[in-house]
């Protein structure tokens, strides 16, 4: 699922980011669930490693997932909940 712009002006990371955050609130990666680890991240989107890595702590600091030792990554909140919160 090729949905980001490799030589779009965006950084890399916020785009793996807001494809993650959109398949949070679609349902694809339910509350209670793991996301992708960040080596699949970098596979699936192209990306090093070093940039899936950062996708993920935009995730973690919009307050979308808690990452677990040993465990994985889970998504705590959809973006909606996130922003009728903070609205």
């Amino acid at each position: 699922m090729g949905e980001i712009d490799l030589d779009g002006p965006q950084p890399l990371f916020e785009q793996v980011a807001e494809v993650i955050a959109a398949r949070i609130e679609a349902g694809t990666y339910p509350v209670g669930r793991r996301i992708p680890a960040v080596r699949a991240m970098a596979d699936e989107f192209g990306v090093s490693q070093s940039t899936a890595e950062a996708a993920a702590r935009v995730l973690r600091s919009r307050g979308l997932t808690r990452a677990t030792h040993g465990r994985g990554t889970f998504v705590i909140a959809k973006p909606s909940d996130v922003e009728e919160k903070d609205g």
